[in-house]
C-alpha cells in the first residue's frame, strides 16, 4: 500500500466529504469488515468520528468487545467488494476468507487495514451509553490516519482526471455508487460597498 501518514489535525478531512467507508474490527482471533454509508467527523481536537453500525452486526459486537475499530475509504476499484461486504453478515460468513481479502496491521492499534483503500483511520472506541443504547451510532477517537498521496496530500483531497481510479465511493442505494468526477474551486467574492 502506498499510504503516507496524515496529521491528526487533518484526519477528519478524510471523511468530511461523505464517502462510503469500510469498518474493520478484530477481537480474540475473530475479525470482520462491513460497509457503512453514514460516517462523519464530530470533533477537531482530538479528532473524533461517528459512524452508524447496527447493534446486531458482528462488527458492532467486536468493536464493543475490543474497544477499537478502523475506517477505510474504498475507491472506485473496490465498488463490487464494498457492496458485497455491506450485503453479507459476518455472523454467516468469514468475509476475509470468502473474498480473499488482504490486510496489513494498522500502525497503532494493529487493526486489519484492507489493501486497496485510499485512506485509513484507526480509532479507539469512546463508549457513549446514552447514545449507543438509543441509536446505532458509535464514536471513536482517531489515533492514526494515513492516505494515498496520489489523491490526498497536504491535508486535502485531490480528485482529478489523472487519479479517477482512486476516487472515493458514495453510496446512492441498491449497489449504486457515485464517485467525485469533478471539483470546483471557489473564488473570493468581492466585498460589498
Amino acid at each position: 500500500m502506498a499510504l503516507t501518514p496524515v496529521a491528526l489535525a487533518h484526519a477528519s478531512r478524510l471523511v468530511n466529504h461523505g464517502p462510503t467507508v469500510l469498518v474493520t474490527t478484530t477481537h480474540e482471533g475473530r475479525h470482520n469488515v462491513m460497509a457503512a454509508a453514514w460516517s462523519m467527523p464530530v470533533e477537531f481536537t482530538p479528532p473524533r468520528i461517528a459512524v452508524v453500525i447496527d447493534k446486531k452486526t458482528m462488527t458492532r459486537e467486536l468493536l464493543q468487545a475490543s474497544g477499537r475499530f478502523a475506517i477505510g475509504l474504498p475507491c472506485a476499484a473496490l465498488a463490487d467488494l464494498t457492496y458485497a461486504v455491506g450485503s453479507q453478515s459476518g455472523h454467516d460468513v468469514d468475509k476475509f476468507a470468502r473474498h480473499g481479502l488482504q490486510a496489513v496491521p494498522g500502525p497503532v492499534l494493529g487493526l486489519p487495514l484492507l489493501e486497496g483503500c485510499v485512506a485509513w483511520l484507526e480509532l479507539r472506541h469512546i463508549p457513549e451509553a446514552h447514545l449507543e443504547d438509543a441509536y446505532d451510532t458509535v464514536v471513536g477517537e482517531v489515533v492514526s490516519a494515513q492516505a494515498d498521496a496520489r489523491v490526498f496530500a497536504e491535508g486535502r483531497w485531490r480528485f482529478e482526471d489523472d487519479n479517477a481510479e482512486l476516487h472515493t465511493l458514495h453510496h446512492l442505494g441498491g449497489g449504486v455508487f457515485a464517485v467525485p468526477s469533478r471539483t470546483v474551486r471557489a473564488r473570493p467574492l468581492p466585498s460589498s460597498p
